[in-house]
């Protein structure tokens, strides 16, 4: 408020006339205030609405996947002995499994000398390779060097050196009642990949100095060696060797795991994976009961709380959910299964999608002719799949031109038109307040002014009439 004033010389309530009379003129504010609430409502809604049917496009897209009834599960009979990891799309199959041996690294343990006993300067060279004939035989990996320096000689020392070398193995210091020993150990299992150290110093005695650490043909330097193995086994009857306790691409998009000794066979088997694909049609039919459901809440009347939906009577959702209810009875042509009905997805009252578990099951013993109804593959080109029928559906409402981003678009207009009018009202009242108020203070000073005068007047007369007596 601008000028403002009590109207003391009149007597008049200046202040809170006005404030009636702007009251007046902002009293259309009233209903745009209330239509621009019912924007932002609708706004925020169909935000939501185009979130869930983008999600529910998403799932068309995973429906119509060529591997999204192809999920298989891999089970083992003796699964802590024999496991099984199997890829999307692989043939269901079983076969027996025994495992007679398993994949082990080579190990080495030094003999034990006392803690942060000196070892020697010189050096090591530890090579990769096989040692299953009786004698150590290299292999095509490059042998490496390290360099042992005075100082830096303690075990300790050595194993960290041996470690940042990458050379293929491991190295750590055991301590115990003895002294302390340097153990060794092969990164990778296998007879392939075992390793020799080959140990050069000063006065080249095996017995002493860094060639106490010597893993090598022929020389005594009292290093304990446990050879690595390869893993054996027989599938179906025929052996098999892996360097590695994980058997795979042996049968194509199969992985065995190794990690017990078998005293009888382990029976192994892949199966479809009834369960994903279910998990699958689920997640679709639940996405689209939230939409059917939220469609349904807010473009309907409550009876019971006499409410409307803040969507009733929006040509845009209620064209939707018919929409959305139509494509989902749609019929797709050339397989063995046409519409979801025929899959056991159902609709129900007031549009509400069910599943009837023994029909879905027993469709599912047939995943291609599902996969066709998801993903046609039929001599029509132009013919579509449900899944790319939903994705393509979602795209024409929820896309970046599509129905609900353009009725977004058109709410947010009308919010910005909605502003400028309560901007404009609030001018026009802010305007007629300063117009008010200059009339009723020159009113009042103009009160003020008759006041002084028929004072001054009354008290003339009565001194003409003091005077006259």
């Amino acid at each position: 408020m601008g000028i403002s004033s009590t109207g003391l010389a009149s007597g008049v309530p200046i202040d809170s006339i006005v404030s009636q009379l702007v009251a007046l003129e902002r009293a259309p504010l009233v209903p745009l205030q209330a239509q621009a609430t019912k924007f932002q409502s609708r706004i925020s809604v169909f935000g939501t609405l185009t979130s869930m049917m983008n999600s529910l496009g998403e799932l068309g897209t995973k429906l119509a996947d060529p591997n999204a009834f192809k999920a298989v599960k891999g089970s083992s009979s003796q699964d802590k002995a024999v496991g099984i990891t199997v890829a999307a799309g692989t043939a269901p199959t079983a076969m027996s499994v025994e495992v007679q041996q398993l994949a082990k690294a080579q190990s080495t343990a030094s003999v034990a000398v006392p803690k942060d006993t000196a070892m020697g300067a010189g050096s090591l060279k530890i090579t990769i390779g096989d040692w299953s004939s009786g004698s150590f035989v290299a292999g095509d990996k490059t042998p490496v060097d390290i360099e042992i320096a005075e100082g830096e000689d303690t075990l300790t020392q050595i194993a960290a050196k041996i470690n940042a070398a990458d050379a293929g193995v491991t190295a750590t210091v055991l301590r115990d009642a003895s002294g302390e020993r340097l153990l060794m150990r092969s990164k990778e299992t296998g007879e392939a990949l075992g390793f020799e150290v080959q140990a050069t110093d000063a006065d080249g005695v095996a017995t002493d100095g860094l060639s106490r650490l010597a893993v090598q043909t022929g020389v005594a330097s009292g290093v304990q060696i446990t050879h690595g193995a390869n893993a054996l086994a027989t599938i179906n009857g025929i052996d098999i060797v892996s360097a590695s306790n994980t058997y795979k691409d042996g049968i194509p998009g199969i992985t065995l795991q190794f990690s017990q000794l078998t005293t009888s066979p382990a029976e192994v088997a892949v199966t479809l994976d009834k369960e994903a694909m279910t998990k699958t049609i689920q997640s679709f039919v639940d996405a689209y009961n939230a939409l059917n459901d939220m469609l349904t809440s807010t473009t309907g009347y409550n009876p019971d709380t006499k409410v409307a939906g803040s969507l009733q009577g929006d040509s845009t959702a209620v064209g939707l959910q018919g929409a959305l209810r139509g494509m989902m009875r749609s019929f797709t042509p050339g397989g063995e299964f046409t519409t979801l009905a025929d899959i056991g997805i159902e609709i129900k009252s007031g549009g509400k999608m069910s599943i009837n578990s023994t029909k879905l099951s027993e469709a599912l013993d047939k995943p291609d002719a599902v996969q066709n109804l998801f993903n046609a593959d039929h001599i029509d080109p132009t013919a579509q799949g449900f899944g790319e029928k939903l994705k393509t559906f979602a795209e024409g409402f929820g896309g970046a031109s599509g129905t609900l981003t353009s009725r977004t678009e058109s709410l947010r207009a009308a919010v910005t038109r909605n502003t400028k009018e309560q901007d404009k009202v609030n001018e026009r009242a802010s305007r007629a307040e300063t117009r008010y108020l200059k009339q009723y203070n020159a009113m009042d000073a103009m009160v003020g002014q008759l006041n002084s005068l028929n004072a001054f007047v009354t008290q003339q007369i009565a001194q003409w009439n003091k005077a006259s007596s």
